[in-house]
């Protein structure tokens, strides 16, 4: 029973790492929407493609513009937050 414990702990810690990965991905997504960044530019498309889906999913239950400010992008954080808060929990408890 412990390697299969062992698997769902790996399994979670590399899920885990993904959710952070994701996590500054949005935060640097939302600070390039500071600065307008070239929009044919590779790395930006990429970004852009990763994180528009997560933005249409939460605008299409919130109203997330305030007086110009997107807060989607703050919504995603820390839902993912809280989703890892949780699953590190799980993976403790096991």
């Amino acid at each position: 029973m412990s390697i299969l414990v062992e698997i769902i702990q790996g399994v979670g810690a590399i899920a885990l790492g993904l959710i952070d990965v994701y996590i500054w991905v949005v935060i640097i997504t939302a600070l390039l929407s500071f600065v307008n960044p070239d929009p044919f530019n590779p790395i930006v498309q990429f970004l852009y493609r990763i994180t528009n889906p997560a933005y249409a999913f939460v605008r299409k239950f919130i109203k997330t513009n305030f007086n110009g400010l997107d807060l989607a992008p703050l919504i995603i954080v820390v839902g993912l937050q809280i989703i890892t808060v949780l699953l590190r929990a799980i993976l403790r408890a096991l």
